[in-house]
């Protein structure tokens, strides 16, 4: 059985809208505002046998949908240890070296049966508030090993035939600063998982298990066979591409990710050979991540090509055992989001060198994950744990997105108004970074500017940046972006981080203040290529003032370009 065109499309609608659902439904009921409010989440459809990706929703992050993949095949090797799965079994886990991310996600797998087997696979993924470990919010920059960085619960049952494990759920709890919000983000995930078996049955009743099923398979197909047909498209041969973290956290020596880059035909190789080793610090990442970080980065440059595993049946990975790209326990990957954006740079960069007319420069390349905690008067605990925007690359067609979020996800950036209202600070600034983005041709989004004052009589805080020494580059001779800045008022003294865009013990006293200045993203083409219309419309908006358009595009507003 194989559906015709017209099904085929139906059929791929109603089962992204499934993974939509379960998207929505965790949004709309999670307490934490890092899930309700932010989207640092996802949920997908995966096969019974490999776990691979069959379906992934739209509003969720990309790399966890990539990751999950992993995840569920850890589980259905976990399940086959034990004697198998059972309808009404659950499993919860946030193992970072077994599909997983770092300790913070926490991954809930639902077999769906239908005539007493596994039809498939339901999956869903959330950023929890606190999981334990030396810091509120778990973003450890200073971590060593894993146990620095919060609970590691490796693949357990949550739902035993159906039966609710409490005893699971009170040794999560009892692990976490803010055990209120761990029970509503693990309800709301129960609860959207609970949706998209609904939906999936309700779906299988109307088109027959065989017709879904083959509806998978031909999904998956076309990926592979759109993204061969997009490969074969490039010329042969190799490039490569470097780019550099600041540092891990521990030592203050800049690291690695190397690219070489091999078109052959219709396949893709993607070699990390030179990359850095294993470090000491948090800015490691598990196989399975370097992986899934390249799927995002590769759907970026093939938009058009379904999200599924066939992305991925072209492309061979060579990734060295001691990089620290492929670690195992109990190596710290807290902070593995600055890794996987560096991963995408040097895919976008190698792609450049390829297609210059496909091409898009480097966004700002870093989440700033920031965290604020104490307590209020009344005792009660508070923790602030947020990330924070910056400018995307500029491409072939136009500037970059001025103020957007991480290329590793769709998730927004926390709105003020809500951090505001959940927590003791108060936002002195939210503005645009003006000359942040890379001149060029086109100009490289803007980053931000945030300076956070606290309100309480006092808290401790920590940051984990990056790209603090190592500017976004521009591609295709564009500039650079604005490198990432980090200050904090404490007793009406500015200090800097020593590690420039990493600290721990941040102490601040009422009415001190953090100040954020945020990357903006790379530029595309020569900047003496940019008309000067858009150099004087840049000028009047306040995106760069008229030193640095003199500075980086020979401008002066009375002669054009000088």
């Amino acid at each position: 059985m194989k559906p015709d065109a017209v099904t085929l499309s139906v059929l791929n609608g109603r089962l992204e809208q499934i993974a939509d659902e379960m998207d929505a439904t965790l949004f709309r009921s999670a307490f934490n505002p890092i899930i309700a409010e932010a989207h640092d989440a996802s949920h997908g459809l995966y096969d019974a046998t490999t776990g691979e990706t069959l379906v992934q929703g739209k509003s969720g992050l990309p790399i966890f949908v990539g990751v999950m993949a992993f995840a569920v095949k850890a589980v259905i090797d976990k399940a086959a240890s034990q004697g198998g799965v059972s309808p009404g079994d659950v499993w919860i886990f946030n193992d970072p070296y077994d599909g997983g991310t770092h300790l913070s996600d926490f991954r809930l797998v639902k077999p769906v049966f239908r005539d007493e087997k596994v039809f498939c696979y339901l999956a869903s993924v959330g950023h929890w508030h606190d999981v334990g470990g030396n810091v509120p919010g778990n973003y450890n920059p200073a971590a060593t090993e894993c146990f620095q960085e919060g609970m590691l619960i490796p693949p357990v049952k949550l739902f035993d035939k159906g039966e609710y494990r409490q005893d699971i759920v009170d040794i999560l709890s009892a692990n976490s600063r803010l055990p209120l919000s761990l029970y509503g983000d693990l309800n709301a995930q129960i609860n959207a998982l609970e949706l998209g078996e609904q939906r999936l049955c309700a779906l299988l009743n109307d088109y027959g298990d065989e017709m879904v099923a083959a509806t998978f398979i031909e999904l998956k197909a076309r990926a592979a066979k759109m993204m061969r047909a997009n490969i074969s498209q490039l010329p042969n041969g190799s490039v490569s591409a470097e780019d550099y973290l600041d540092n891990d956290g521990i030592v203050d020596e800049p690291l690695t990710i190397a690219l070489d880059l091999t078109v052959d035909g219709d396949r893709l190789t993607l070699d990390f050979s030179r990359s850095s080793k294993a470090c000491a610090g948090p800015v490691n990442i598990s196989r399975s991540t370097t992986v899934a970080a390249c799927y995002v980065a590769l759907k970026h440059v093939f938009g058009e090509v379904p999200a599924n595993a066939g992305v991925l049946e072209p492309v061979d990975f060579i990734i060295e055992d001691a990089s620290l790209l492929s670690v195992v326990a109990p190596k710290p990957v807290g902070g593995y989001t600055e890794t996987i954006l560096r991963l995408i740079d040097v895919v976008f960069q190698a792609m450049a060198q390829i297609s210059p007319a496909d091409a898009m420069a480097p966004a700002y390349g870093t989440i700033n994950a920031l965290s604020l905690s104490g307590h209020r008067q009344s005792g009660q605990r508070w923790v602030m744990f947020s990330f924070f925007g910056g400018g995307h690359g500029a491409h072939a067609s136009g500037d970059g997105l001025n103020h957007g979020n991480a290329p590793i996800s769709t998730a927004t950036i926390p709105p003020l108004e809500i951090l505001e209202a959940a927590y003791p600070v108060c936002f002195t600034q939210w503005a645009l970074r003006p000359d942040s983005g890379g001149a060029g041709q086109f100009r490289g989004g803007l980053g931000a500017v945030y300076e956070i004052k606290l309100l309480e009589e006092q808290a401790r805080g920590f940051l984990f940046g990056e790209r603090g020494k190592f500017a976004p580059p521009g591609v295709v001779g564009g500039q650079p972006a604005a490198c990432n800045q980090f200050s904090w008022r404490h007793n009406d003294e500015q200090m800097q981080p020593l590690l420039i865009s990493k600290v721990v013990g941040i102490e601040l006293v009422k009415n001190g203040s953090v100040l954020l200045e945020t990357p903006g993203g790379g530029g595309y083409g020569d900047p003496a290529s940019r008309d000067n219309a858009s150099i004087a419309e840049d000028i009047r908006l306040e995106y760069i003032t008229t030193e640095h358009a003199a500075s980086a595009y020979g401008y002066t507003a009375s002669g054009g370009l000088s």
